[in-house]
Formats: structure tokens, C-alpha cells, sequence
């Protein structure tokens, strides 16, 4: 019987395994990097044990570490979590070894699955049909997906479309993927863009009863990484989804699985289907599975894990789930992982007796920072209902509403997903953001200019003595304040007070309503309509709401520090990272986009690129140089200097497009 649990891993996955723990009696240690120490995660174990540095591969991915870190804590059992060491089955022997129960499959089913290729030629064997890795592929097989065959979560993947790119896309994925995982095996296979994604979550214990415990559609991915999943897939014939289960199963039982694991597959517009892999651990998105069928997941690993036997067959579903994954990441700069200071992080549970079934997984808390050390996953939000629509709905309205001060994230990106029609009438395939972009992050520059408006009056607020902010016995000048953007853009808000209180100069129609005008709250009329927008600032940073979602903004300061300018061309790190190589040198003739170096940050890589055809004439990055946000780079000078045109709102940072993902897909 396990008495204290180890969990080897950190953040949400860590709490959600404790809270397990916390119902079933057990005792918990959990493990922590440096940058770690004051996580949430560490203060609700029972016992936490530091793994000294901050990167991944100095801590969380130091099994060795772990299993002392278990031994000396009192530990009987180890649970992975996923990622990091989840699917290593060297760490799942090293802790069999050490005398301890590893919540897990067993390691040669680890091992089975651990190659892509491998586990491909496993499956066909057993009867599952698959996609089959191309070894020379022609231009009928285009386009092509290049895959890393030993990990996941979008590291070491690459869409290719057109076999001039292969060579090239082959070797920068096999250069990813060593990096990531230890192997530089890379494979090819069909891409489909419009297929969908769809898993069946599996469950099996060591007497042969084997569980295909429903299914999950996670088609809504961005750069092969999950967004939103939800339980059950919808629109899928159920002589199909009882093909997919069933496969699911002989794939589960062809590797003598035992545990928790997801069987991945590729379903076509034509209802045929494909497997992809099998995960060997749990997924990010069990939670969707557990609020269908009123499982706990994670009750079921320790109970397998300590011999017990499961039931002859699983519950059936009930209803709708939809997960929702919250990154810090600014999707106006091609979805850039984003770091700092979450100083609110709020989101409403409705009670139970009002029908509200919302739960939130999250690694983070009001005052915890981002550090570019680990992925950007902020939280899941997972809304359940008894209809699809029900879900979508209440998801989308608690991922609006919460308050989030401080990194920017991918939140508005959610709530348009999730209201958008075709996501509605259930239209999925893994290119739905890609195709609805426009849609999905298209700016709202009347918003912004209202949230600017609120910034400003709340600022006056704020500043108000006797006399209010702007007051003048004879008519004057405006009031004058500017705002950045998260696009780089700037906003100027120009406001008078008048006999009939504050006007915005450029906006006739919205006047305040001057007696709730305050720092936190402003109320602007818009015509007929009303509206209020509560604003918080943390320093030079604003954050407005309003029940549509949250507009971060930063004072743009009146004299701006000269030293702070950079010339015409520099490129700026912009985030903390590591430069992992450079793609060119100094005297290079370089193209508009072109990659200059590699950043490798969040665990994430991300190309600096040039912003102009020109000349490389300085080069600041070597390979395995620490940089800090805004670090000078590179600088390219442009090679036809054109006559400047003053546009206020398109003032940009250089583009930094990242090229893949490493949180598990």
C-alpha cells in the first residue's frame, strides 16, 4: 500500500496529484528547481526536496536525483506526471530498482512506445491500421509531416510542402529533436491538414482488464500543440468510434500495457482513421475524460499501481467537456512565449447549486512569476454541461471574465475559439486556427481605444487634488496620454473636462459619467449604452476590463529615455533565453526573414530573423550565451534606406516567429 507519494514533476500536474493524494490519505513530497522553490506545488506537499539549478535537464530531468530525493524523503512510490521523465523508461526502472512503486506502465511498455517508427511497426502487427513512415518520400505523398520518432508536443515537427524544403526541414528537425530528446531519429508520414486528431484515453490493470475509458477531439492545435480538447469527440459515427476503441484496446494489449495511457489516431474526412502513437503516461487533458465520466484518473493509477483490480467495464459519458489550455504567450507576436510577474490571476468557480461545473487545474497563483525555464502553460480551464453548446458557452465566458494582470496570454484567442460558428457546428480539423486566424486574432482597435479612454480617466482619477485632473478656468488644451499596445501599436487619448464633466476629444459619442469616476472604475457612455471598466496598475503597466475580456496596455512615458532608443535594424532578445546556434555571420548579405540565430527559451526554440534585406554588421550571440529580455542580438542594416513614414500605431519590435512547441501535446 502506498503511504507517501513523490511526484517528479512540477506545477498544475504536481497539485492535481496531491489532491488526489489529500482524499485518499496519502502523503506527499514533491521536488522543486530553484526557481521553484516558493511554487505552489512545494507548499502543499507534505515534504519538499530541492533539486539544486533551474534548468530542466539540471533538475527535473535528473532521475537519479528524484529517486534519492524519494529514498531520503520516506517516498514508497514515484508518480511522473507528464513530460520530463514520464516516458523514460530508464527513470521508471531506476525506480523499481531503488525498491520503490512506480505509478506507471511497465518499463518495457514504455520502451515499446518510446520510438514512433518502432511502435508503428508494433501496432500494424497487431492489426491497427497506421500511416506509414515514408522512407523516400515523392512529390504524389506531398505535403509531408517531419517527425522527431522518440518525443512529442511539436518539438522535432515540421510541415513540409514541397521536397526542396526536405533536406533542409529534416535537418533542422533532427537537430531539435536531439536537443529535446536524446535522439536525432526523424521520420516522414503524410500530413493531413484538414484530419482530425482524436485519442482514446485507455486503462488497464495487471489481471488483463483492459478499459477504452471514452474519447477526447484535439484537433484545435497551433504549431502541432493542443489548445482546446473536449470529451466526447462529437460528430463521430458510433460504428467509428467503436472501431476507434476497439483499436485503441489491441494496441493496448499488444505491449502488455498496465496503467494509464492514451492511444493517438488521425481521423480522415472519410471516417477512416490511423494510429499515431500511444502516449505512455497521463495527458494534459485527462480532466475533460474525468468530467464525462465522473472518474478520478489518478485514484485509479495508485489503485493499479497496488495491484488492485478494475471493474469489468468503465462508466459511460455523460455530457460535455471542453478544456481550454491558458498560455503566457503574446499571440500578437506569432504566439511568443511571454515571462514575468502574474500579480492577479483570478478565475470564478460558480456553485454547484446553480448547475456551474468548472474546474480549474493551474500551476500558478496572484504573485507568481514566469520564468522562461518551463513551458508557458499557465492553467486549464475545463467547463462540463450536458449539452456541447452549454459547455462552449460557459467556458468561453470564464476565460473572458477572469482576471489576468501581468504576462500576456492567449485568453482572447480561447474565447473567440470557442464562440466561433464552426467550432459550434462541430467543423474540426487540427487547421481550424490556422484557417480561422483571421477571425481568432483579428484586433479590436474600437475596444482598445475605449480601454486607452478608461486607462487615462482612471490615471486622472488617481492624480485628482481639489481641483480635477485637466481643470482650467478658460478653455485650453487637451490632456494628453499615450499607451503601448501588446501589438507594439500606440494608442493616444486626448481629453477635456468640460461643464458637462470629461469628453474624449476623439471620441464625441463617449462621454464619462463623472460620478463614478475613480482609479479602480469608469463608467463611459457610448451613445446610449453604458459601460464599466475596471483598471488595475502595476506600475507602468494597465490592465482594463470589462466583462468582453481584458486589454493590457503601458504608459508611454512623455520624455523618453534616450539611452533606452536602439537603432534602425537591431534585433532585441525578447525574452531571457539561451542562443543554442547562429545561421549567419558578420559582412552576410541577408533576406527579409531570414534566420539569423536560435533562441531556445520556455522550452521552446525560436528563430530571430532579419527585419529587411540588407547586411549583417554586428553579431552579438554565441552559441550557449545567457541573454536577458532586450538583450542586443544582431543588427542588420537595410540595404535601400527608404524615406520614414510616421504611422503611430504600427510602431512593432523586430519578428520572432517560434518554430515549435515542447509542452506535451
Amino acid at each position: 500500500m502506498i503511504t507517501n507519494l513523490l511526484v517528479a514533476n512540477r506545477g498544475e500536474i504536481a497539485r492535481r496529484v496531491f489532491r488526489t493524494c489529500r482524499a485518499l490519505g496519502i502523503a506527499t513530497t514533491a521536488v522543486h528547481s530553484d526557481p521553484d522553490a516558493g511554487a505552489p506545488h512545494v507548499r502543499e506537499a507534505d515534504a519538499a526536496v530541492r533539486l539544486p539549478g533551474a534548468a530542466p535537464a539540471d533538475t527535473y530531468l535528473r532521475g537519479d536525483l528524484i529517486v534519492r530525493a524519494a529514498l531520503d524523503a520516506g517516498a514508497d512510490a514515484v508518480h511522473p506526471g507528464y513530460g520530463f521523465l514520464s516516458e523514460d523508461a530508464g527513470f521508471a526502472q531506476a525506480v523499481l530498482d531503488a525498491g520503490l512503486t512506480w505509478v506507471g506502465p511497465p518499463p518495457a511498455a514504455i520502451a515499446a512506445m518510446g520510438s514512433k517508427t518502432a511502435a508503428k511497426r508494433l501496432i500494424a502487427q497487431a492489426g491497427v491500421p497506421v500511416l506509414d513512415a515514408l522512407v523516400e518520400p515523392a512529390e504524389a505523398d506531398l505535403p509531408l509531416l517531419v517527425k522527431a520518432a522518440a518525443g512529442g508536443g511539436g518539438r522535432g515537427m515540421r510541415v513540409v510542402r514541397s521536397l526542396a524544403e526536405l533536406p533542409g526541414e529534416i535537418e533542422a528537425a533532427k537537430a531539435e529533436a536531439a536537443k529535446a530528446f536524446g535522439s536525432d531519429e526523424v521520420f516522414c508520414e503524410r500530413y493531413l491538414p484538414t484530419g482530425r486528431h482524436v485519442e482514446v484515453q485507455l486503462m488497464a490493470d495487471a489481471h488483463g482488464t483492459v478499459w477504452a475509458v471514452g474519447d477526447r477531439d484535439c484537433s484545435l492545435q497551433r504549431r502541432h500543440q493542443k489548445v482546446i480538447e473536449e470529451a466526447p469527440a462529437p460528430g463521430i459515427p458510433d460504428a467509428v468510434r467503436t472501431a476507434l476503441h476497439a483499436a485503441a484496446v489491441s494496441a493496448a494489449r499488444a505491449i502488455g500495457y498496465v496503467g494509464a495511457g492514451t492511444a493517438e489516431f488521425l481521423l480522415a474526412e472519410d471516417g477512416r482513421f490511423h494510429f499515431l502513437e500511444m502516449n505512455t503516461r497521463l495527458q494534459v487533458e485527462h480532466p475533460v475524460t474525468e468530467a464525462v465520466t465522473g472518474l478520478d484518473l489518478v485514484a485509479l493509477q495508485l489503485a493499479v499501481a497496488e495491484g488492485e483490480k478494475l471493474p469489468a467495464a468503465p462508466p459511460p459519458t455523460n455530457g460535455c467537456a471542453i478544456e481550454a489550455r491558458l498560455y503566457a504567450e503574446n499571440p500578437a507576436h506569432d504566439h511568443r512565449p511571454a515571462t514575468g510577474i502574474l500579480h492577479r490571476f483570478e478565475l470564478t468557480v460558480p456553485h454547484e447549486e446553480f448547475g456551474g461545473t468548472l474546474r480549474l487545474d493551474s500551476g500558478v497563483e496572484n504573485g507568481s512569476t514566469i520564468t522562461p525555464h518551463y513551458d508557458a502553460m499557465l492553467a486549464k480551464v475545463i467547463a462540463w454541461a450536458p449539452t456541447r453548446a452549454a459547455a462552449a458557452r460557459r467556458l468561453a465566458d470564464a476565460v473572458a471574465r477572469a482576471r489576468l494582470h501581468g504576462p500576456t496570454t492567449n485568453r482572447e484567442l480561447l474565447a473567440r475559439a470557442l464562440r466561433h460558428p464552426a467550432f459550434l457546428e462541430g467543423r474540426l480539423h487540427t487547421g481550424f486556427l490556422a484557417e480561422h486566424a483571421a477571425d481568432l486574432t483579428a484586433p479590436d482597435d474600437k475596444g482598445a481605444a475605449r480601454a486607452a479612454l478608461a486607462a487615462a480617466l482612471a490615471d486622472a482619477a488617481e492624480r485628482r487634488t481639489p481641483l480635477p485632473s485637466g481643470w482650467r478656468n478658460l478653455p485650453s488644451q487637451s490632456q494628453v496620454k499615450r499607451y503601448r499596445a501588446t501589438d507594439g501599436g500606440e494608442l493616444e487619448v486626448r481629453y477635456r473636462l468640460t461643464r458637462d464633466g470629461l469628453r474624449a476629444d476623439d471620441h464625441p459619442d463617449t462621454e464619462l459619467v463623472e460620478h463614478e469616476h475613480t482609479p479602480e472604475s469608469v463608467t463611459l457612455r457610448h451613445g446610449t449604452i453604458r459601460r464599466t471598466y475596471r483598471v488595475a496598475r502595476y506600475g507602468p503597466d494597465v490592465f482594463v476590463e470589462t466583462p468582453d475580456g481584458t486589454t493590457a496596455l503601458t504608459v508611454v512615458p512623455r520624455f523618453p529615455d534616450p539611452a533606452a532608443q536602439t537603432e534602425p535594424g537591431a534585433l532585441l532578445a525578447p525574452m531571457p533565453g539561451t542562443v543554442i546556434r547562429v545561421a549567419a555571420a558578420v559582412g552576410d548579405t541577408v533576406t527579409a526573414g531570414q534566420p539569423l540565430l536560435f533562441l531556445e527559451a520556455m522550452k521552446m526554440e525560436h528563430r530571430v530573423v532579419a527585419p529587411a534585406d540588407g547586411t549583417l554588421v554586428e553579431l552579438r550571440a554565441t552559441p550557449g550565451r545567457q541573454v536577458e529580455l532586450g538583450t542586443l542580438l544582431a543588427v542588420v542594416k537595410p540595404s535601400v534606406v527608404k524615406p520614414s513614414v510616421v504611422k503611430p500605431s504600427v510602431v512593432k519590435p523586430s519578428v520572432v516567429k517560434p518554430t515549435a512547441v515542447a509542452q506535451e501535446a
